[in-house]
């Protein structure tokens, strides 16, 4: 055995091995071999793997000691198992982008000039030939302080800036935190000390000795030191599809990012992090991207015809989707090492189909966002127009004046003015909130769901999953509590409903029976002593196999002791669990050459295979057909009427005369069983599952359990759950009726056939991970009813990745779910709880709604500050609300706002109504009352202060004031009342639905509260002490209780709102509904093929041409941020993206060809984790299906 400590160790850097018998340089070099000539490689410098072994101080069977000494030595000379993330934007970079913003160039551009044409006074003698406009001011001083606006209009600038980088940055660690969050989840289990424990991935050094099982994603490179049946998909590194087998004779390397897609093993960690193959490429790739990115740039401009108009915002979409996706810091899968030969045009096309299409909340909030845009750039445009026009003529042609020279630069200060206010409305009216509430909202609830078992890996996965209407369910550990044990038994032509005593059974059979169980599981598989005194013992590993180990143990047998004696390098061959075999087998060599295979699997499936019962007597019987009917009738179906997994144990002796057979004929060796016994597996439905089923139908989602287990056992479950209700005229069958259903005579699956069925289907059993899909993707293209449904998807195999891809929402285990399922997922169950597939439906519904209320209160606020800046510019010819009061205004309503209303807790009330579906629109009918309500309310209080205000308060009218005025009172009194109005309005915005009680549970909400608070508080700041600045002059008590019951007013005018009841306001419209495909020509769409998805905001740009809304960069980085969220938060992902998805077409070209007797096996025994789809002759043949890229 290899030593595993040592002491005294030099510290010989400068050969970078330490006194370790081989360098890192070594070990890199060697894993870069393939095959053979790595087996070569081996012998030649170390003899065999156990000579590597004891070169890096470890033991192949006892692992490292874990001494921290060791770990850490081990870390200095051949690093960690890390990959280090990307640098973050430091929060200048992200300032400098937020400078990018064109409006707010326009706004910097023109306050310079105003504040550089203030400095400028013309002689007193030439001010009365510049017109009554110019005159009126006495005051030297006043005059001198007319910088201050410009310099005024600046200030807010950078305090808009700082905002918005703050919030980038923090959303950027937001993001951070979430990705090391799923990186501490992940652990891995190595041997050290001679025990299997867990540790995180990064923990992990070289010379540990690693565990590997089906569904593993491998975290280092290694070599095998032994294997049972190990297949590996290393397409991530290749390219290459085709699983390769991996022998100590054949083929024992191992690399990292590669998935186990069969059996398991032991492993020699020998490359770490950056020294691994993944991460020497992503070295590569991190030195050669921008390179790269500039050379397809350039070949796809060659390419692409109509580029001009598009591109400019599609490369500001994809660059904008590769920042954000280069902020993932996850350890990463790299690109194919043959990309470089894929052709660009190709890597699109698969980028296209691949693509997940935009949330629906994105698409409608992008269209809605345009569409107010444009409106506020031609609101601006013609205040503008009006205010020259005015001047023009009041100046020149009323007035009669000419044009002198000393007077231009104060008709030119009058222009920037007007232009100044122009660019305001712009401002005001752009919603550049919108985007930043759905992050806020997002980011929220994304925190808060991870405390109600909610790991969410997509951003945008919790909206969509408000709007879901279906939910496929495993049953296993979802619906159930994945705690199983053996209830009930048939042994020795016996039925015992309850757990036998020891001494019922024949000790001969007894033997049989623990030592099947003892060796013929996953040696990883275990019942531990229980965490608390008195509690249950822990399930550690698959859970089915634990009920069998647990079921030794209640027969009073020790399967350790077994085990201890028959280790597993004693184990001839072992035939793992697949979803073709739907069994598992493992071969001992007796002492005398013969041997001796104990098979498990589901009861229907290998009772087939048996020819021999054991009896009572511990003799043989033969097992005739007849035999097995009766046994389905009077034991299996009995048993799974009760809701339990029927489990068969068997075993086959293989006599020395016979010779050795050939172990890879599986179905010459699966035959001629003997059957030991057969057993009752209860997997108790979890206590709150049915309740949050109830939950489910009442919010109007359809809840369908998809189970690989036997039809009687999944009915059973299905109706404890409340999925089945007595008397429902609801369809539940078996995989193998359901393709039989679904395909036509060619054996294609026909859409038609899928609508008949899925409707009314509320149990899938005896399903294979391919019919899931199947089922998926049915419900999903489906027509049948009106709105398309939205479909969450449960699955913790390795299979199951194309159907949790396919899903709008996939949810993996986060427990019993396999490397490959939780990447393939947009949210990990952190419990594996149903329960918790509810509160993310409440929380995605509380998304929608959050922005909801903005849009409800944010829209209000854009109609009376836009009408208001331009009633007033037209009649006064000067807006009542200046500049930097109306970018105060504006940072209100985006950013306080949207932080307020996008933090509201979601309530039960919630799932009470339907979904809203994808085509409902954002702003409801309800919504517009309130909004046009309030409008057109705020615009009465604004409109007679402005012209009668003066009169009612006994003050000087502000109206008409000349240039470099000093502020008035009047003018304040409107600034103020307006700004009350928003603020008790915000209180109105947070009921959507017509609800009285606007404050109800309004204190859950402390940041709303504070916000609101604070908002009152600085603009009592601002109007006592924001002087010229702020064109604010203090205000009495008086006209300050005045205001502030303007303000109140509105929650009474909210009232009287809500007692309208809409279904009479016919001709009220709804707005900002997604855009439909069928809405687009077809000229359009053949445009749109080359692009990564369908952009609803360039269409409705390419068809307005308003190119300035291209740079808009805030709308647009906030949107691409959670696009790119969205597309995949993993460098992996997007390297699995660039895969063609040519082998999903020929997956379901193999199913069709092959005419399968039965596509649905049973997914009993070890069906947790599935590993490689396949497709069952009734021969027994098995042809395994082309794996998806998941």
């Amino acid at each position: 055995m290899a030593n595993n400590s040592y002491s005294g160790v030099k510290n010989s850097t400068a050969n970078h091995h330490g006194d370790f018998g081989c360098s890192l340089k070594d070990l890199r070099s060697l894993m870069e071999l393939r095959g053979a000539e790595a087996i070569g490689k081996i012998g030649e410098s170390y003899g065999d793997v156990q000579g590597l072994c004891t070169r890096l101080k470890t033991s192949p069977v006892d692992g490292l000691s874990g001494q921290p000494a060791d770990i850490d030595k081990r870390k200095e000379v051949f690093g960690q198992n890390l990959i280090p993330p990307k640098k973050p934007k430091t929060f200048l970079q992200l300032v400098w982008e937020a400078l990018q913003d064109v409006t707010l160039i326009i706004l910097e551009v023109a306050a310079i000039v105003s504040l550089g044409l203030s400095f400028y006074r013309p002689p007193d003698a030439e001010r009365e030939h510049c017109g009554s406009a110019a005159g009126g001011v006495e005051d030297d001083g006043e005059a001198e302080a007319g910088w201050i606006e410009g310099a005024a209009i600046l200030l807010s600038v950078v305090c808009v800036v700082l905002v918005t980088a703050f919030n980038d940055w923090s959303k950027e660690k937001q993001f951070r935190g979430l990705q090391s969050r799923i990186e501490q989840e992940q652990k891995f289990a190595v041997v050290r000390g001679g025990q299997v424990i867990q540790i995180p991935v990064a923990e992990i050094v070289v010379g540990d000795v690693a565990q590997i099982k089906y569904g593993d994603l491998l975290p280092s490179d290694g070599i095998l030191i032994q294997g049972n049946d190990l297949k590996i998909d290393e397409s991530s590194l290749t390219g290459e599809s085709d699983h390769v087998k991996k022998t100590l004779e054949r083929d024992p390397m191992l690399l990292s990012g590669t998935h186990v897609m069969e059996g398991s093993g032991k492993m020699l960690v020998t490359a770490v992090g950056e020294n691994s193959q993944t991460g020497i490429i992503f070295a590569l790739l991190g030195a050669s991207e921008e390179d790269d990115d500039d050379e397809e740039e350039k070949e796809a401009k060659k390419k692409e015809k109509k580029e001009k108009k598009e591109k400019k915002k599609q490369d500001g979409a994809a660059e904008n989707r590769k920042k954000a996706k280069a902020a993932d810091g996850a350890a990463m899968e790299m690109q194919p090492l043959n990309s470089d030969e894929v052709d660009i045009d190709e890597k699109r096309k698969s980028n296209l189909k691949e693509k997940k299409e935009k949330s629906v909340l994105q698409g409608k909030l992008t269209k809605l966002a345009v569409q107010i845009g444009k409106a506020g750039l031609v609101m601006s445009a013609i205040t503008v127009i009006i205010l020259v026009v005015l001047f023009v003529v009041d100046t020149f042609w009323v007035q009669g004046l000419p044009w002198h020279k000393d007077c231009t630069p104060i008709y030119i200060q009058f222009f920037v003015k007007f232009f100044i206010i122009g660019v305001t409305v712009l401002v005001v009216a752009v919603p550049e909130g919108l985007p930043l509430a759905v992050t806020i909202s997002l980011a929220y609830s994304v925190k808060k769901m991870m405390k109600d078992n909610n790991l969410v890996r997509h951003l945008d996965a919790c909206e969509t999953m408000g709007n879901a209407t279906a939910i496929c369910s495993d049953k296993t550990g979802t619906l159930t509590m994945n705690r199983m044990t053996v209830v009930q038994a048939y042994v020795a032509d016996k039925h015992y409903r309850n757990v036998p005593e020891p001494q019922l059974i024949p000790a001969s059979i007894m033997d049989i029976l623990v030592l099947g169980i003892s060796v013929n599981s996953a040696y990883t598989t275990n019942i531990m002593s229980p965490e608390k005194e008195g509690g249950l013992p822990r399930q550690v590993g698959n859970k089915t196999e634990c009920a069998l180990l647990g079921f030794a143990n209640d027969l009073k047998r020790d399967y350790q002791a077994i085990r201890n004696e028959i280790p597993e390098e004693k184990l001839y061959k072992v035939y793992t669990f697949n979803s073709c075999r739907k069994s598992m087998s493992t071969v001992l060599k007796n002492a005398d050459g013969s041997f001796r295979m104990f098979s498990k699997g589901a009861s229907e499936i290998l009772l087939k295979k048996c020819s021999k019962l054991l009896t009572a007597s511990g003799e043989t019987k033969v097992f005739r057909p007849r035999d097995r009917e009766d046994m389905v009738k009077k034991v299996i179906e009995p048993m799974a009427s009760e809701g339990l997994r029927t489990i068969c144990l068997a075993y086959r002796d293989f006599p020395v005369s016979e010779g050795e057979p050939d172990w890879d004929q599986e179905n010459d060796i699966l035959t001629s069983l003997t059957c030991v016994c057969v057993v009752g597996i209860e997997d108790p439905v979890r206590p709150e599952v049915p309740d949050a089923i109830k939950k489910c139908q009442r919010a109007g989602i359809t809840v369908r359990m998809v189970t690989g287990d036997n039809i009687n056992t999944a009915r059973a479950i299905a109706t404890k759950c409340g999925i089945l209700q007595p008397g429902d005229e609801f369809l539940c069958m078996e995989g193998k009726e359901f393709n039989r259903r679904i395909r036509n005579e060619k054996g294609e699956i026909e859409q038609e056939r899928i609508d008949k069925i899925w409707p009314k289907l509320r149990v899938l059993a005896r399903s294979s991970p391919t019919d899931k899909h199947t089922l998926v993707k049915g419900i999903i293209d489906s027509t049948v009813l009106e709105q398309r449904q939205v479909v969450a998807v449960t699955g913790d195999g390795t299979n199951d990745g194309p159907a949790l891809k396919k899903a709008d929402v996939g949810f993996a285990m986060g427990i019993a779910g396999t490397d490959v399922a939780k990447e393939a997922s947009d949210i990990i169950l952190t419990d594996d709880n149903f329960s918790s597939i509810v509160k993310a439906v409440m929380w995605g519904r509380n998304v929608y709604d959050s922005i909801s209320k903005f849009l409800q209160f944010q829209l209000t606020v854009n109609v009376v500050a836009v009408i208001v800046a331009f009633t007033g510019a037209c009649i006064t010819q000067d807006s009542p609300l200046k500049a930097v009061q109306m970018l105060w205004v504006n940072l209100i309503m985006d950013t306080f706002a949207s932080l307020a209303l996008a933090t509201e807790p979601p309530t039960e009330s919630l799932l009470l109504r339907k979904p809203y579906g994808r085509n409902k629109p954002l702003i409801s009918r309800t919504m517009m009352k309130n909004i046009l309500g309030h409008g057109v309310y705020q615009l009465i209080i604004i409109f007679t202060l402005l012209f009668v205000g003066e009169q009612i308060f006994d003050i000087d009218s502000g109206r008409y004031a000349p240039l470099h005025s000093p502020p008035s009172e009047h003018y304040t009194i409107i600034f103020n009342t307006f700004v009350l109005l928003q603020l008790f309005n915000e209180i109105n915005a947070r009921k959507i639905h017509g609800e009285r009680n606007v404050f109800d549970g309004i204190f859950n909400n402390l940041i709303f509260c504070s916000i609101v608070f604070g908002t009152f508080i600085i603009q009592i700041v601002i109007v006592q002490w924001g002087g010229k600045p702020f064109s604010c002059v203090g205000l009495s008590i008086d006209q300050w209780l005045w205001c502030t019951f303007l303000g109140f007013s509105s929650l009474l005018w909210g009232q009287l709102i809500s007692s309208i009841p809409t279904k009479s306001l016919r001709f009220l419209k709804s707005a900002g509904h997604g855009t439909q495909r069928q809405e687009i020509p077809d000229e359009e769409l053949e445009d749109m093929e080359e692009m990564e998805e369908i952009d609803h905001a360039e269409r409705e740009l390419r068809r307005g041409q308003i190119l300035w809304f291209r740079g808009l960069n805030r709308i647009q980085t906030q949107m691409d941020v959670v696009s790119a969220f969205q597309s995949g938060s993993s460098f992996q992902e997007r390297q699995l993206r660039r895969q063609p998805s040519t082998s999903s077409q020929q997956q379901h070209d193999v199913t069709n060809v092959s005419s399968p007797t039965h596509v649905a096996f049973s997914t009993t025994a070890t069906d947790a984790n599935t590993a490689s789809s396949t497709v069952g002759y009734s021969g027994g043949e098995c042809i395994p299906q082309l794996p998806v890229p998941l």
